[in-house]
């Protein structure tokens, strides 16, 4: 039965351990551009092909 208490206690230890990061992530921007990674590999052939001779 002590494990049973040992391993919720883990669980939710992870879970809050992604929550902070997933919060962290979100208060430091990382989820603000939500076009660019949609349109950018229509671009990424255009500025190789220019650097390019």
């Amino acid at each position: 039965m002590t494990i049973i208490f040992l391993l919720i206690a883990i669980s939710l230890l992870v879970a809050l351990t992604f929550l902070g990061g997933f919060l962290w992530a979100v208060r430091s921007g990382q989820y603000e551009d939500t076009y660019t990674p949609a349109v950018r590999m229509l671009f990424e052939d255009e500025t190789t092909q220019e650097k390019q001779p």
